[in-house]
């Protein structure tokens, strides 16, 4: 579809000149080259002379780099990611898996098995499940650790392997825009 297609459609549900939508704000859009009047958000450095109030939203001068990221809400306060300031990045959080326990071998070694990571600068507060159990049905005793949640349980092998993984949901790629005047 070409990208005049595309600009008629975007005037059309009111987002060009003269838009209610605040210059600087994050848009998702469905093509390369984005419509006049409107910078990729791909951390390039613009202008303030010739986008000042571009330069109220973003006063480095410079785009936010989302190629390949996600907008996550702003903590403000509320507890949940501390530390944060408007517009930082952060890596993603990687979960340990568990290890494998193999049927038939038990050797009844308690061994740590991490559920969950955090980086420095996050908070996990979670409770844990009512009457939890191991995988011999022995019982799983909560303990914390460095920015992780862990917990002591029976396993069939002592020369375990984990992995760490990241998680990221399904997802469609677009490019991210802004209003620039």
């Amino acid at each position: 579809m070409p990208v005049s297609h595309y600009l008629c459609i975007f005037i059309n549900v009111g987002l060009g000149e003269g838009s209610a939508l605040p210059v600087g704000v994050p848009v998702p859009w469905p093509s390369a080259t984005p419509p006049t009047g409107w910078l990729k958000c791909n951390g390039a450095a613009f202008s303030a002379e010739e986008y000042p109030e571009l330069a109220k939203a973003y006063p480095t001068n410079k785009l936010p780099d989302l190629r390949g990221e996600f907008i996550r809400g702003w903590d403000d306060s509320r507890g949940i990611d501390t530390g944060r300031s408007l517009l930082s990045g952060q890596a993603a959080t990687f979960i340990r898996t568990a290890l494998q326990d193999y049927y038939g071998y038990d050797l009844n070694t308690n061994v740590k098995v991490g559920i969950a990571f955090a980086t420095a600068d996050s908070v996990i507060t979670v409770g844990n499940p009512a009457n939890p159990k191991a995988g011999n049905n022995s019982d799983y005793v909560p303990a914390s650790a460095d920015n992780s949640i862990t917990g002591t349980q029976r396993t069939a092998e002592d020369n375990f392997t984990g992995a760490w993984i990241s998680m990221r949901p399904r997802n469609l790629s677009f490019n991210y825009i802004v209003r620039a005047a």
